[in-house]
């Protein structure tokens, strides 16, 4: 049986009103010290749960995701059966917003009314679900979803080892993203997505079992409409 320790990437020096996907920023000072406090508060958990953690953390290719994972790999260093290691998978990156990647949402909107082929973007577009900038590359925050589910799904497909019959692992990637793929895997309903969000560093841990999932640690964040999507 596999767990899974769903962790949003810590704090980081995001530029102001810009679509976050692909941002190459490290966090900042206090987001790595939080990420440090949330992961010896995990190792307290784990002391007494029965879990044994997976040696590999799988995060995303952005830095602040890899950033993160490395604080909880030394972090919870004495709690991995073998030598623990951080691995980076594109699949758990956040939406990609494609050829518009790190402009603002002023500068897309300037973009798309620059082109004579596009009608303008609707309101609320960049926390739509369904929508996709029409630019080559770009995601809709659903599609970004089901990309992050695949992943998770594999994992937890995984057989178990004899050995290690209750194993956790981490994997540490995006907000948005990380909502939308629990709604494609049936963890939340498809009106939680904007209801809640994720605490930056905070692992919010479910298990599947025949009658659905259980939350065993952490909370999901109650959103607030100034609250960025990743």
């Amino acid at each position: 049986m596999v767990a899974l320790a769903l962790i949003r990437h810590g704090e980081y020096s995001q530029r102001t009103d810009t679509p976050s996907a692909l941002q190459p920023y490290p966090l900042t000072e206090k987001g790595a010290a939080d990420v440090r406090e949330q992961a010896r508060r995990l190792g307290e958990w784990l002391a007494t749960s029965g879990y044994q953690l997976n040696a590999e953390i799988h995060c995303s290719t952005l830095l602040r995701a890899w950033q993160t994972a490395e604080i909880y790999r030394e972090e919870l260093a004495p709690l991995f059966a073998e030598t623990p290691c951080s691995r980076s998978f594109s699949s758990l990156c956040e939406r990609s917003v494609g050829a518009l990647a790190n402009l603002s949402v002023r500068e897309i909107e300037r973009i798309v009314a620059l082109d004579p082929r596009l009608e303008p973007l609707p309101k609320g577009w960049k926390s739509a679900s369904d929508f996709r900038l029409p630019f080559d590359g770009a995601e809709s925050l659903l599609e970004a979803g089901k990309r992050v589910a695949i992943h998770l799904k594999a994992l937890l497909d995984t057989p178990p080892r004899p050995e290690t019959a209750k194993r956790l692992q981490l994997v540490v990637g995006h907000g948005a993203s990380i909502r939308h793929a629990c709604y494609h895997l049936n963890v939340i309903y498809f009106h939680d997505i904007k209801r809640l969000s994720m605490y930056h560093g905070h692992p919010v841990i479910f298990e599947r079992h025949n009658q659905g999932w259980s939350r065993l640690y952490g909370n999901w964040k109650q959103r607030q409409s100034t609250d960025p999507l990743d």
